[in-house]
């Protein structure tokens, strides 16, 4: 499994977005690394990890050895499990946007003491329902079928970046879409159809009770605040924050926004 490493201290796992992999964090980074050290790895068949996840395999992770590797966001948490296992990391905070936050609370099902503090942004808990689900197959269908150049990218950022960075912020759009550009399509296709069979996770953040923050773009229209402050009132320890002038992915659209209510956050964990 690719992943980006730096900074120092307390060792935050930063999970990306779809159809993005590890680079979305970068203009975040700069304000977390001195305070966190921080790992953002590229998830399976996204970025640069492999699809046949052969390096999770070898692993000595008893939860990553029990997970199928069809199309699973459980299959996803144990690629992070073996991570952490090979950083001999046995627990971190977790942080999770997106798609991101589906493997977050993977993780959380299948190994909750390795969770020392949850991070979510612009995610929400719930399974998708049936039109969502039939979407995500077609377009995983149409990936392996023509490949993503342009109409993923097109369909994609009206819905992910937030109406101040579509019309103030050029280079975001330009950056963002050059990384849904440079994903594989068989990765794409993975990871829709993981996301698609995906299972209710209320109940594990109902029953997680570390302290957790929950981030939300104000102008998401995707995971909109409403449904923030659902999944931060489900959260025994839950905070919400929402941030002005972005939409489905702050760590882009206002990155030191979004690092400035990380960090005091993190200090409060020690």
């Amino acid at each position: 499994m690719h992943y980006i490493e730096s900074g120092g201290g307390t060792p935050l796992v930063l999970l990306h977005a779809f159809p993005a992999d590890a680079r979305m964090w970068d203009p975040a980074r700069a304000g977390l690394d001195d305070q966190a050290r921080v790992i953002a790895p590229d998830q399976r068949g996204l970025g640069e990890s492999p699809l046949n996840g052969s390096w999770a395999r070898s692993s000595a992770s008893r939860e990553s050895a029990r997970v199928p590797e069809h199309p699973s966001i459980d299959t996803a948490a144990a690629d992070v499990l073996a991570l952490l296992d090979r950083l001999e990391l046995p627990e971190v905070v977790l942080g999770g946007c997106s798609m991101g936050g589906y493997v977050a609370m993977g993780v959380l099902r299948a190994a909750p003491k390795r969770v020392a503090g949850l991070l979510l942004v612009d995610t929400k808990s719930v399974a998708d329902n049936d039109e969502q689900r039939a979407n995500r197959l077609n377009a995983a269908d149409r990936a392996e079928r023509e490949g993503t150049s342009g109409w993923l990218a097109e369909g994609t950022l009206p819905n992910v970046l937030g109406r101040t960075t579509r019309a103030h912020r050029p280079e975001v759009l330009k950056h963002v879409r050059e990384l849904i550009d440079a994903q594989p399509p068989e990765g794409v296709a993975w990871a829709q159809r993981a996301m698609a069979n995906r299972p209710d996770s209320t109940d594990a953040l109902r029953a997680f009770t570390g302290p957790a923050l929950v981030v939300v773009g104000a102008e998401d229209s995707l995971t909109p605040p409403e449904h923030a402050r659902a999944l931060a009132d489900v959260l025994p320890g839950g905070e919400l924050v929402t941030l002005p002038g972005a939409g489905h992915l702050p760590p882009l659209e206002t990155p030191d926004a979004f690092a400035g209510v990380v960090r005091p956050w993190l200090a409060e964990l020690g």
